[in-house]
């Protein structure tokens, strides 16, 4: 049991102010494989891990009140990885979305996919249509977005596309933001990268012009509660001026 309750408290026992927490939280999961090597056990094994701890993660991540959660679970370019590597990948991601339907609409989460549908085969788009519906809420708890078949350069160059297909010309920020990927959700305050990797490696590149990046050793499917709580705690003691002078 963690010695803070209810996610109040921060790992050094000071209490955290509800307007301290972040709204958006988005979490580059990195180390599945590497955990699976020193586990002496094959990738996939890394990633079953890996998929637990997202559970885990949706729960802590609720309780301490942060509303919307992107997870970056496959890029685009992840299909370069082998042939049986993206295969048990596949299988594993339909079974994680049929398996967590009920306790998602039991802790009041609602769960959206975010990228490309190039590559996915009908049977996963159909699944993923399905639980999107299923999971919809008006005033979910949580809003977890999992960043499947997704890259921040393929989702800027699809906005490009549909503006230019609308005829428009020029644009400013704020109107370009309605073309990206669900526009309504508000940029990530914070971005956690997990098992020590310093490189962005293509997420979400316009929404985080201005988050908090914070960097942990600790491979994916060693990422629990406690981890969480620290990010957080370094998350609130950060001043952010968004370019402007102290």
């Amino acid at each position: 049991m963690t010695s803070y309750i209810n996610y109040k408290f921060s790992s050094k026992g000071e209490k955290m102010e509800k307007n301290q927490i972040p709204k958006h939280v988005g979490i580059i999961m990195d180390g599945n494989g590497r955990w699976a090597k020193q586990q002496g056990k094959p990738r996939i094994f890394g990633h079953k891990e890996g998929a637990e701890r997202v559970i885990d993660i949706v729960r802590a991540s609720k309780n301490i009140g942060i509303k919307y959660l992107t997870l970056y679970a496959f890029s685009t370019e992840n299909w370069k990885r082998s042939v049986d590597e993206v295969k048990g990948l596949m299988l594993l991601f339909e079974q994680f979305l049929k398996g967590q339907k009920k306790l998602m609409l039991k802790e009041n989460v609602s769960l959206r996919i975010v990228g490309r549908k190039d590559g996915v085969s009908d049977r996963l788009l159909k699944i993923i249509d399905e639980i999107e519906k299923d999971t919809y809420l008006e005033n979910p708890a949580l809003e977890l977005n999992i960043a499947f078949n997704y890259g921040g350069r393929p989702e800027i160059i699809d906005g490009i596309n549909k503006l230019l297909q609308e005829g428009k010309k020029s644009v400013c920020e704020e109107e370009f933001k309605n073309y990206l990927y669900n526009t309504y959700i508000p940029d990530p305050e914070l971005i956690i990268r997990t098992s020590g990797e310093f490189r962005t490696s293509n997420f979400l590149l316009w929404q985080s012009a201005y988050s908090e990046y914070y960097i942990t050793e600790t491979l994916w499917p060693d990422f629990k509660e406690e981890q969480l709580i620290l990010a957080i705690d370094s998350y609130v003691t950060r001043e952010r001026r968004f370019g402007g002078a102290k």
